[in-house]
C-alpha cells in the first residue's frame, strides 16, 4: 500500500477531502522522522513502536574488489509491532 493508497482509504473513512487527510499522513510522518532524529522512540499502543537500534561495528567483504571492510558502528530506525497487531498479521493465509 502506498501513501497515496493510505490518504484515499482514510480520506473515504472519514469523509474528509484528500489534501486535509495528506496534510495529517505527513505531518504525521514528519513527527516520527523527527522524535527518531532526537534520539527519542515513538509508541503507538496497539500499533507498534518505532525504535533507534544501536549496530554493533562489523567487518564485511567487497567481493567485486576481493578486500576486507569495516562497517563502523551506527544507529538505525526500526519497527516493532505490538503483540496484538503481530498475532493478526499470523493469521492471515
Amino acid at each position: 500500500m502506498t501513501k497515496a493508497e493510505i490518504v484515499n482509504e482514510v480520506a473515504k473513512a472519514t469523509g474528509l477531502e484528500k489534501i486535509a487527510v495528506q496534510n495529517v499522513v505527513e505531518s504525521f510522518m514528519e513527527s516520527v522522522k523527527g522524535s527518531l532524529s532526537n534520539g527519542e522512540n515513538v509508541y503507538l499502543r496497539g500499533f507498534g513502536s518505532f525504535v533507534i537500534k544501536q549496530r554493533a561495528k562489523k567487518t564485511a567483504r567487497n567481493i567485486s574488489k576481493n578486500e576486507t571492510i569495516t562497517i563502523a558502528a551506527h544507529k538505525i530506525p526500526s519497527f516493532k509491532p505490538a503483540k496484538t497487531f503481530a498475532d493478526q498479521v499470523k493469521k492471515l493465509k
